[in-house]
């Protein structure tokens, strides 16, 4: 289940867009032939939401409301009612 969290995770990171630093390093031989780093260049680079990823994810991890429903049990269903029962009357309050 590990893994399948790893992905759900990268799949939500591209579809809501993220910024990353991206590195570029350069390298010489000095003079006893061994290689150092000469220049580290680190920038911010935004990569943006990524429509694909976002059908992706909820197709694949997101239930549409009424195959949820579906699913539910008797209890389920029941306290579903009373919640939206209370939605309804908090909205008719607040007019």
């Amino acid at each position: 289940m590990e893994d399948e969290d790893k992905i759900k995770n990268a799949l939500l990171k591209k579809a809501l867009g993220y910024d990353a630093d991206e590195v570029v390093e350069e390298y010489a031989c000095d003079q006893e032939g061994e290689m150092r780093l000469t220049k580290k260049k680190v920038t911010k680079k935004h990569y943006s939401p990524d429509i694909s990823a976002v059908k992706v994810l909820l197709e694949r991890y997101y239930k549409t409301y009424e195959e949820r429903v579906q699913a539910m049990s008797d209890e389920q269903l029941l306290e579903e009612e009373q919640r939206l029962l209370n939605l309804l009357k908090e909205e008719d309050d607040g007019d």
